[in-house]
């Protein structure tokens, strides 16, 4: 008994890593195509896409491993059915539940690493994601100079770049200083670079001249360096505060929000999240329980369980749908978060009474196609 575990159990979380593996690739490639910006368009080295990229794998592997162990499960007991291997499990007196065992073991296992994921991988790699983002986006605008562009840093300066090179080191440089209206300044450089300071970032220019016109004696001042610093800004601008997002949340920051203007007006939204993660950790259970109670329900067919097959993959798409839209309606209206927990638990004890209610059959039945 336990050798014939093993053997099914091995053969189900086998055909669960490929799947899991397939589709976390599909969504991963699609999903970080939005950050190829920071790579083209914005000088970002390559190494921060692929960090920035891995950062939001937990999040799919959240969404895709309860589908993956369903699919594997229907798939391996679909191929025992087609071999006629569960016939012969069923001939030596195994019962419906023991037969199904390795499938929800697999279940189980996947449920502790949904476990681990919804609860600290999931907001921990989000948050740092949605961190990094905001760094770039605020506190590196300095090193996100497009080529070609008149990008506007700090208060009043502008900086073109015609050209910049995998090291950082910008060609082709124009930066127009209008922080003072009285002595407007232009500066020109073949070359140099922008770097960052405690007191903000700053413009090394290398080569150039430096251009003052004077308004009231209608001169041009006009001054050749070899090595110039523009200090882009003394202060360091106006301070962000980010609110965070309910997936870099860990579940007690959902189920009791904070006393912010912010949080009280998202309230309803951070707590319905918190129990989504929760009910989450059922699905698993849910869809490879159902999955099989259909699946052994059905009559014996050489031919393969298709027709059984499109039922289940039907039902539990209708499952996973109506979690997500009782998860996008609790977050307006909590009355309805019990229907999160309600729509995983209903199945799953239908199934469990499919399979044991079945307990004592012993043969299958024969459908004519067989």
């Amino acid at each position: 008994m336990k050798y014939i575990t093993r053997y099914m159990l091995k053969q189900v979380i086998v055909v669960t890593i490929f799947v899991t593996t397939i589709l976390c690739f599909a969504i991963w490639l699609t999903q970080s195509l939005r950050l190829v910006d920071l790579i083209i368009n914005r000088g970002l080295p390559l190494s921060m896409f692929v960090y920035m990229a891995l950062l939001l794998l937990p999040r799919f592997l959240a969404i895709v491993l309860p589908i993956a162990v369903f699919c594997a499960t229907i798939f391996t007991y679909n191929r025992l059915t087609s071999d006629s291997e569960l016939v012969v499990l069923r001939s030596a007196g195994l019962s419906q539940f023991a037969i199904a065992k390795p499938g929800l073991i697999a279940a189980a296992l996947t449920s502790v690493l949904m476990l681990l994921l919804n609860l600290y991988l999931l907001p921990t790699s989000y948050r740092e994601f949605k961190e990094l983002q905001f760094a770039i986006r605020h506190d590196y605008s300095s090193i996100l100079l497009q080529e070609g562009v008149f990008n506007t840093l700090g208060s009043n300066v502008t900086v073109f770049i015609r050209e910049r090179n995998s090291a950082g080191e910008l060609s082709g440089i124009l930066v127009h200083d209008n922080r003072n209206p009285e002595q407007q300044v232009t500066m020109m450089a073949e070359s140099g670079a922008i770097v960052q300071s405690e007191q903000g970032p700053r413009v090394i220019l290398k080569n150039g001249n430096r251009q003052h016109v004077d308004r009231d004696k209608g001169e041009l001042s006009l001054l050749n360096f070899d090595q110039y610093v523009v200090e882009i800004s003394a202060d360091k601008g106006p301070e962000y505060v980010r609110w965070r997002d309910p997936r870099e949340r860990y579940l007690p920051e959902l189920l009791f929000p904070g006393d912010s203007a912010e949080d009280r007006h998202q309230r309803k939204k951070l707590i319905a999240e918190g129990h989504n993660r929760l009910s989450m950790l059922i699905l698993p259970f849910t869809y490879c329980a159902l999955g099989l109670a259909l699946l052994m329900s059905a009559p014996f067919n050489r031919r393969g369980q298709l027709r059984v097959t499109i039922i289940s993959v039907s039902i539990i798409s209708l499952i996973a749908v109506g979690h997500i839209s009782l998860h996008n309606i609790a977050g307006r209206h909590l009355g309805f978060v019990p229907g999160l927990y309600a729509i995983a638990i209903a199945p799953l004890l239908l199934a469990f009474y499919l399979l044991m209610g079945r307990r004592n059959r012993s043969v299958p039945a024969f459908s004519p196609a067989g």
